[in-house]
């Protein structure tokens, strides 16, 4: 947590803002000072829900100016096509966390990098996966050295996703791995980094043919020893029995296993499991108890490491949009392979 937390504006009253953003700000006892929507009901609505928002404004240009007199982080919550204007009404130097993903083409992302760098902002992308519990987890048993060198990750998602939740993106070209895979294709770049090479397919389901894509596998190559694998469908409308969200890591002194709830039976959802073993230690697998998940937890930690980024209590931003850009073009990259790729038999 920040030392002195900053006050947040919040630009867009959607979903992600009812169920991940506020929550997780009321949690984290951070001063949400207002919000503003287009939808003034919506955002009317999220004031009712949450005691805690102080205010409804009722144009941008109204927030903007309040959030510049009081010196709070705008926290941007908006489909990725309106970012671009957004951050043009936004004063230079200011702080802003951007909601994923960074612009819905690799043109966007640059022009929203471009803004960012022009106008000086202090801006990060709200990669949250990163900040989960048990990614922290993990990524403190790597670091001790517990899993050796890490050769092989796997991410896979075979659940049923309600998405005629999310109305706008039945009006997408690319859907899948832009607004869902990416956030493993971020994850698993915070781990190895960037690959040298990607392998990817992503298709329709015929009960979803309004939707570009809702199936996806990626293969990320990075040497002669080392990849990592997603595999999303989310189509299976067969029960729980069988549905699978899970992260995988293995190393070669040990590995983990996490269960990723929040993907199971959503948006209900399920409680997160982490179980890892290593090598050595004659207890084999073992569970790793956790206090949270993704949605609301891992919001708490992409809002504080920016203001503790600004506040020079970190040096260095891990979801910053420059970051985030290298993770765009690995999204880009993914979807150009699905194009082009694949052998005619």
């Amino acid at each position: 947590m920040p030392k002195t937390p900053l006050p947040i504006v919040i630009i867009g009253a959607g979903g992600i803002v009812k169920d991940a953003h506020l929550p997780a700000y009321q949690m984290a006892g951070f001063r949400v000072q207002g919000i503003f929507d287009p939808d003034i009901v919506k955002a009317e609505s999220l004031k009712h829900q949450f005691p805690g928002l102080e205010k409804v404004y009722q144009s941008l240009s109204d927030l903007i100016a309040d959030g510049i007199s009081t010196g709070a982080v705008f926290d941007i919550a908006v489909p990725a096509s309106k970012v671009i204007e957004i951050l043009e009404e936004l004063p230079d130097g200011a702080v802003v966390l951007i909601q994923k993903p960074m612009g819905e083409t690799l043109e966007q992302a640059e022009a929203i990098q471009a803004i960012c760098e022009r106008k000086q902002l202090v801006s990060a992308v709200n990669f949250q996966l990163r900040y989960a519990p048990y990614v922290l987890a993990a990524r403190d048993l790597i670091d001790r050295g517990h899993l050796g060198s890490i050769y092989d990750i796997e991410i896979k998602v075979n659940v049923y996703t309600p998405w005629q939740l999310w109305d706008f993106l039945f009006e997408l070209p690319r859907m899948e791995i832009l607004y869902h895979s990416v956030h493993y294709l971020d994850l698993i770049r915070s781990f190895l980094g960037n690959p040298k090479k990607v392998y990817a397919s992503t298709i329709k389901h015929p009960k979803m043919p309004d939707l570009a894509s809702t199936r996806s596998s990626i293969i990320l190559d990075y040497d002669e020893f080392t990849q990592a694998r997603i595999m999303t469908n989310h189509g299976h409308e067969f029960g729980l029995k069988h549905q699978e969200s899970y992260l995988k890591i293995e190393g070669t002194k040990g590995a983990i296993k996490i269960r990723i709830g929040l993907s199971l039976d959503y948006p209900k959802g399920m409680p997160p499991k982490m179980e890892y073993v290593i090598l050595e230690d004659e207890k084999g697998w073992q569970e790793l108890p956790l206090e949270g998940g993704w949605f609301p937890h891992a919001f708490i930690g992409t809002m504080s490491d920016l203001q503790r980024f600004y506040q020079g209590e970190i040096e260095v931003l891990p979801h910053s949009t420059e970051d985030a850009f290298q993770t765009m073009k690995l999204v880009e990259a993914a979807y150009k392979s699905s194009e082009d790729g694949g052998t005619n038999f």
